[in-house]
Order: C-alpha cells, then sequence, then structure tokens
C-alpha cells in the first residue's frame, strides 16, 4: 500500500493520504486495517498524524475525487470518527492527487471538484499557485441549490441556550461542512485578545462542558469530536477573533471548516458571531477572522431570492499545503490487509 504525508498551513497536525480504492469501504473491514495502519505510523515516526483521508479518482461524471475523512483518535490506537469532514486535509489530498496522478498537473485557474463521502458536500478548489510539492488554492464549499441561510442552522435558531454543571451559555449551532458551536468568549470570562488566545485549562475544560451539552442536545454520542466548538470575541474593528479545540488540545488556528461556519454565521441575523461582527463594524460578505496562528479571510456569497437569502457557498482564499513525505510503502502484514487483496489490488 502506497501512502503520502501531507500538512496544509495551520492544520494541527498531518494527514496521510491513501488510495480508497485500495481498502475496504465498510466501517467494520476498515477499521481493523486503518489500526494497523496506525501501527505503522507509531513504529515510522509518524505517531503525531491524527487524520487520514481516503482519497480516489471519482466515478461522478461532476466530480474529479471522491474524498473521506477519518479522524484518529488519541486514546487508543483502534479508535476513530468517520462522521465528519477536514478542510486541511481536503488541501493535503489536492497536493498528493497530483502526485498519485490522480489529476492533471495544476495551473493556476484550474479547478479541482470533490465529493465529501461522509457528509455529502461538494467542495470546489481553485488552483492559486503550483510548486512541485505543494501549492496555494482558493476553496470553495458549495451549497446545495436553494439553501437558505437559516438551514446552516443546526436548530433553525440563531441562538440557542445551554445549561452546564458551570453555568448557562447562548450558543449558535451551525453546520456546514462540519457542526460547529460558537460561543461568545465574554460569557467565559474573557474580554480581551490577548485573553482569547492565552486561555488556559479552566477556560479549556469549560468549553469541553459546553461541547458536551451540545452532543446532548443534538443526540449525538459524546465520544464523537463532532460538533466542534470554537469562542468567538470581537477585538479588532471590522474583524472577528475566534479559538478552537481540536482533538486533543487547542487548534492552533481554525479549522478550515470552522471558518466556513463562521463566516457563513456572520451573515446569518442574531447568531453569537453575526451579533458580535455587527458590534466590530464588519461588512458581510468578507469576513476576516483573527486566530492565534494568523489571519484567515472568507466570504460567505448570499443571494436574495423570492425564497429569501439563499447560501450560494462559503469560499477561503490562499490556503497553501505541501507533501512532507511520500511515496511510502506500507506493508500488508502491517495493515492486516490480507496479501491476495492485496496484491489483486495493485
Amino acid at each position: 500500500m502506497i501512502a503520502y504525508i501531507a500538512k496544509a498551513d495551520g492544520a494541527p497536525c498531518p494527514t496521510l493520504v491513501l488510495d480508497a480504492a485500495e481498502l475496504p469501504s465498510a466501517e467494520s473491514e476498515l477499521r481493523p486495517v486503518l489500526t494497523g495502519v496506525r501501527r505503522w505510523l507509531e513504529a515510522d515516526g509518524h505517531g503525531d498524524v491524527l487524520k487520514i483521508a481516503l482519497v480516489a479518482p471519482s466515478p461522478h461524471p461532476l466530480f474529479d475525487l471522491d474524498y473521506r475523512f477519518v479522524q484518529c483518535l488519541p486514546d487508543r490506537l483502534d479508535a476513530f470518527d468517520f462522521q465528519g469532514s477536514c478542510g486541511h486535509s481536503i488541501l493535503s489530498c489536492l497536493v498528493v492527487a497530483h502526485a498519485r496522478h490522480w489529476t492533471p498537473r495544476p495551473a493556476p485557474g484550474d479547478r479541482v471538484r470533490l465529493r465529501i463521502l461522509n457528509n455529502g458536500d461538494q467542495v470546489v478548489c481553485e488552483v492559486d499557485e503550483s510548486w512541485r510539492h505543494g501549492g496555494s488554492f482558493t476553496v470553495y464549499f458549495v451549497q446545495p441549490p436553494g439553501k437558505s441561510i437559516t438551514q446552516a442552522l443546526m436548530t433553525g435558531n440563531p441562538v440557542d441556550r445551554l445549561s452546564t454543571p458551570t453555568g448557562s451559555y447562548e450558543v449558535s449551532l451551525v453546520s456546514l461542512g462540519n457542526p460547529y458551536v460558537f460561543v461568545d468568549a465574554r460569557e467565559l470570562g474573557i474580554t480581551s485578545r490577548h485573553e482569547l488566545f492565552e486561555a488556559g485549562d479552566d477556560v479549556f475544560d469549560e468549553m469541553l462542558s459546553i461541547r458536551r451539552s451540545t452532543s446532548a442536545l443534538l443526540g449525538v454520542p459524546d465520544t464523537s469530536v463532532f460538533p466542534k466548538i470554537a469562542m468567538v470575541g470581537g477585538y479588532t474593528p471590522g474583524r472577528l477573533s475566534a479559538r478552537a479545540i481540536t482533538v486533543p488540545r487547542w487548534h492552533p488556528t481554525l479549522a478550515l471548516t470552522g471558518i466556513t461556519c463562521l463566516a457563513a454565521a456572520a451573515t446569518a441575523a442574531g447568531t453569537v458571531p453575526a451579533r458580535l461582527f455587527e458590534e466590530t463594524g464588519g461588512q458581510p460578505p468578507q469576513v476576516e477572522i483573527e486566530t492565534p496562528g494568523g489571519l484567515a479571510v472568507a466570504t460567505s456569497t448570499i443571494e436574495d431570492s423570492a425564497r429569501g437569502r439563499v447560501l450560494e457557498w462559503v469560499s477561503v482564499s490562499r490556503k497553501e499545503a505541501r507533501i512532507r513525505s511520500g511515496p511510502l510503502e506500507i506493508a500488508p502484514a502491517m495493515t492486516m490487509l490480507p496479501r491476495r487483496l492485496n496484491s489483486a489490488l495493485h
């Protein structure tokens, strides 16, 4: 089995990219194989890799690649979450796709269309720059025709109030690419940009408590890494500031899907991010977001129609990714994939 390791700028860890055609599709059969892959990662000095992307050329005429994301959980080698997606891993797939000859050599202006098998999303990535082992891209999360901005709100409400053992909080629950919980940082005692980016374990634990309450509200097992959570503040004119949790620590920036959800929420009247964005004097559709790792810029494209405000797409520009290692050979014995099946797949 051939593997590549790639990393997008701002990602909490690299992504292992595998050929989906070489692997079983059923979760029950895939889990032991990926457990073996993680054993190989540990043995080969890549234990920091907690994201796996399964990619192959798409048989669908509207897409170039089919993509399936797997989040590795840190507590056990056989623990995975198959439910969500990852924008940074999508970027990693783009640079590996050329190396694997799944897509033509990219040139500025070219577009790669991905079908996200985890959740049915459609993502279009436009090449801004291309170099030998990486590139820069603008990523468009394209929405189904006629999808109103309010449909991105998981409960249909701009805000919901959640109770935890430590208090009661107003949150906005948004799903675009991945489900996200946004809470006003002021409700966590955070009143400045410095406090937001330097918050410690007490705030981290409080956010985890809010996330658990959200999981209970949505009927999601609290063992899942989804929904994700971020606290949001407005400290700079025209900009939002955000800090999020990843697996199993503070995120160094903000996930690409988190940027997308936050930009969409900032244009949905009455949400926590929209109220904060208005307080800063921000003007949609462009939303600038400060994170501990730098500035992200997203555009939430909305059209007025007879059915209300329709969300066309959310884009995030100038995102870079690079191949770190590869091609790497994973022996069938490590993955528990039968040699007979492995030979047939090759």
